[in-house]
């Protein structure tokens, strides 16, 4: 990675071919495990940030999969906790006897993840499992089920495949680890010259 934005302001955590052949992994592992899904298995990308990790993921699977996506919102207010969600954008699809998998890009907290099963799972479906491009444990409040994970995340914050800092970085190849957040804060562009040789 160049280094316009300074010395030690971003590096490379996990590599894009690394994220290639874990995904791969995954939908191996998927695939085996939905053989037998009561007709095509829905998988339920959690916008906007697993939208690059659901796409290679499903390109790898070498079955029929439906794909919807729900969006959630974290909110706080003088009447609803911290760490409450709501629903921005539900599913379009009738999950009833269905096999689900929800794909998250990162889970931390584990709030949004256990709102999200809870949800899908009181409208019936066969099953619901999850798929965390990134696990980082540390930061867990909830204990939640993952059923798969890429890769376990140190608490660093990260941009890059799917993940962003106001909109920024979202189409990186690389998970990058920002080590000056403050600077990033102040500048949300400042790793746009480093990682985008062209700008």
């Amino acid at each position: 990675m160049a280094s316009r934005s300074g010395p030690g302001a971003a590096e490379i955590l996990i590599g894009r071919h690394d994220i290639s052949r874990r995904v791969h992994e995954l939908a191996a592992q998927l695939q085996a495990d939905l053989a037998t899904a009561a007709g095509p298995p829905i998988l339920v990308g959690v916008l906007k940030g697993s939208t690059l990790f659901l796409s290679d993921l499903v390109r790898a699977m070498d079955i029929d999969v439906a794909v919807d996506f729900m969006s959630i919102s974290s909110y706080r207010s003088t009447v609803a906790q911290p760490g409450s969600v709501r629903i921005i954008k539900d599913l379009d699809s009738d999950v009833t006897g269905r096999d689900v998998v929800i794909v998250e890009d990162i889970v931390d907290t584990g709030l949004t993840l256990n709102y999200l099963r809870q949800t899908i799972l009181q409208r019936g479906p066969r099953s619901v499992r999850a798929v965390t491009l990134l696990n980082k444990s540390v930061r867990r409040i909830v204990p939640v089920p993952l059923e798969y994970v890429g890769f376990d995340a140190p608490d660093v914050f990260v941009v890059g495949y799917g993940l962003d800092f106001q909109g920024n970085y979202r189409n990186v190849p690389d998970i990058i680890a920002v080590r000056d957040v403050a600077r990033l804060v102040e500048n949300p562009r400042l790793l746009v010259g480093p990682l985008f040789l062209g700008d």
